[in-house]
């Protein structure tokens, strides 16, 4: 079949490609989108791409196993995902509330996954076509691996691997491993015995106990949250595809084996991969229900990065995508903006050029290259390495490109500016022209909170840096005649995070009159160092105890000091204040959060004390308000693994 076309979602469709069976089925929990941001459009074009037949079965019902059966028995199995969200993030708020809807779903409806998509659409499959190898990947698959600690049931479950009866797992990014596994099941070699590719977990009955580490088991992290701390780290430390070593971890009498990451994809590889025959959009099955709104965020941007050096805590990308960054060619960005530009309902507007981190283009310094990231050191934290090469020639080179082209109005930079790495630069050249053209009036940036106390938890710079940076733009939009803002994403309640600093952070937002509208209270997901400090109570790099804010009502009241403007929020706020010993922040004076509640006298002295405007003037001005702090819930990009463009929260 020469013409461009959706893969197969049904048998009139295998029909029409003259196909009688598939080689695999690939069942997946987001609606079918064949677009390079969304994790099955890449797995199964890259599949197509080496002559193998593949359908997909996306959101199917999983009470009964005809939509599995809908194409008959795979070949040579059955790939399992459960989307590019872990199904629970997708499901629940950090509240543990059910969401209202999906943006992966036809009409944004709820509810079309099942909980725990990977382990139920494996079972389906087995009682489907009995014994057939099961191939699970993706975000949910890929940061549960391990034995890990999981929110929703507040307990350490074991591998997703041995809970869902798969035959082997995929993490990271999966291009290079679905390839090697593909080939190898079609030259006949068992499934149990294909226990060498990179980025793959396998369960076996012994292993190699020369050239392993041992983790701490299923069972030792259940009884002791030090022993956990000590398995997260270790996993962390190993995530390196160059020098990193095979970890085992028992479950029961049975042995989880992960072997060391696959190398990242080079440019060249990366290139291929974008340049797959996708559609850019949404199967026309969804067109009856107004199609998947999680296209209109990527259909009109190009992903020009993987990887994210910035480690921070919170953050699953370096359990996922890893902190070796590589980047696509200029030449197959234009390529890919030209044919975006032909494009019936482009409007002129590039709405993104980037990926986990829009200014990164490549690899912090050449000895990763080789030697992968430092095991124990961070690259921008506490203090940017001296070996980071801090550049953004390369990426300014390509906004230029995309500027040029005929048709493109205006290119955005929308997926975030690492702040601490840019006013690192010596050239301001980049900065002037992000200014100037590059911005719709706000920059997202992601401070993620003030309190140098907390910001080492998350392992963010201190806050000191944030405020050089936000000075230096303020600065150059003033030169320029352009009045931009930044829209700050802030965090309550992380580990670390005791009320005093919630307060201290109310603070400053009053005294730099930001104004968030909506804000992010720190939710565990899985695979995260952060996750680890909010189970155990400690810091795994430094094994000391950590505060954890746990409680709903201090969780409350944390986040509620974030919009201490909202009146709903004036009880929490108040209470806060009265049990920080802050009352001094209850009153009249323009440095006040909030006012006396109605019927209490206060003293007046208070009110009128030594003249009370205090005029809040730093880093953001006098008169500037930050502009809507959106709210955020990771949306993995990129393939089977998903690419987790953001921060899983």
């Amino acid at each position: 079949m020469n013409k461009k076309d959706f893969l197969p979602i049904s048998r009139e469709d295998m029909q029409k490609r003259g196909w009688e069976e598939l080689d695999f089925l690939y069942i997946v929990g987001d609606a079918y989108v064949d677009h390079p941001s969304f994790g099955h459009a890449i797995i199964s074009r890259v599949l197509e791409k080496h002559g193998y037949k593949v359908g997909i079965s996306a959101l199917p019902d999983w009470r009964s196993t005809d939509d599995f059966i809908r194409m008959g028995r795979p070949k040579l199995g059955v790939l399992v995902s459960a989307g590019n969200i872990d199904s629970m993030v997708n499901h629940y708020t950090v509240n543990k509330k059910k969401r209202h809807d999906d943006s992966y779903a036809p009409e944004n409806r709820a509810g079309m996954r099942p909980d725990r998509a990977t382990i139920v659409y494996c079972n389906r499959i087995k009682e489907a076509f009995g014994n057939i190898p099961i191939l699970i990947g993706g975000v949910e698959a890929s940061l549960r691996r391990f034995a890990h600690y999981d929110y929703w049931d507040d307990k350490i479950r074991r591998s997703i691997l041995l809970d869902s009866r798969a035959s082997i797992l995929m993490y990271g990014m999966g291009e290079k491993q679905i390839v090697a596994i593909a080939d190898k099941l079609r030259d006949g070699i068992p499934i149990n015995e294909i226990t060498d590719v990179a980025g793959t977990c396998y369960i076996a009955s012994d292993y190699d106990t020369d050239n392993s580490v041992l983790l701490p088991s299923f069972e030792e992290c259940i009884d002791s949250k030090k022993l956990y701390a000590d398995s997260c780290r270790i996993q962390y430390y190993e995530q390196n595809p160059y020098i990193g070593k095979v970890l085992v971890q028992k479950h029961g009498d049975k042995y989880l084996i992960q072997n060391p990451p696959m190398q990242p994809l080079e440019t060249d590889e990366l290139d291929e991969v974008y340049a797959l025959p996708y559609m850019k959009n949404y199967h026309p099955v969804y067109e009856k229900d107004g199609g998947i709104p999680a296209i209109q965020e990527v259909k009109f941007s190009l992903a020009a990065n993987r990887g994210c050096f910035g480690s921070c805590n919170f953050c699953a990308l370096a359990f996922h995508q890893g902190r070796i960054v590589t980047s696509r060619s200029d030449e197959s960005l234009v390529t890919e903006a030209t044919e975006m530009v032909k494009d019936k309902d482009f409007k002129g507007y590039i709405h993104d050029v980037g990926g986990p981190t829009a200014n990164f283009r490549g690899p912090a310094c050449k000895k990763q290259l080789k030697m992968g990231a430092c095991k124990d050191k961070q690259c921008l934290f506490p203090e940017p390495c001296k070996n980071m090469e801090i550049s953004h020639k390369t990426y300014l080179n390509l906004l230029r490109k995309l500027r040029a082209i005929k048709g493109v109005k205006k290119v955005f930079i929308r997926s975030g500016i690492r702040f601490d790495y840019l006013i690192n630069d010596n050239d301001d050249t980049f900065f002037y022209e992000l200014c100037k053209h590059h911005i719709s009036g706000q920059l997202k940036v992601a401070p993620e909170h003030i309190s140098d106390n907390v910001l080492k938890y998350m392992g963010k710079p201190q806050n000191s840096v944030f405020n050089r940076f936000s000075e230096k733009f303020y600065k150059i939009n003033e030169k320029i005649g352009k009045k931009q803002y930044l829209v700050p994403y802030l965090m309550s309640s992380h580990p670390g995070s005791t009320l005093h600093d919630a307060v201290k952070l109310a603070v400053y937002l009053k005294e730099h009159n930001i104004n968030p509208q909506q804000v992010q209270d720190f939710y565990p997901t899985p695979g995260t160092i952060s996750t680890c400090m909010f189970y155990t109570g400690l810091d795994p790099f430094t094994m000391k105890k950590v505060y954890v804010p746990k409680t709903p009502k201090e969780k409350h009241m944390q986040r509620a000091l974030l919009q201490f403007r909202n009146p709903e929020n004036y009880k929490l706020v108040y209470e806060a204040l009265q049990k920080t010993g802050r009352t001094d922040l209850i009153g009249y004076q323009n440095r006040c959060l909030i006012k006396p509640p109605k019927g209490n006298i206060l003293n007046e002295q208070r009110r009128n004390k030594n003249g009370s405007a205090f005029k809040g003037k730093g880093s953001f001005g006098k008169d500037k308000i930050g502009i809507k702090n959106r709210g955020r819930k990771a949306k993995g990009k990129g393939n089977m693994s998903g690419a987790c463009s953001n921060h899983s929260r």
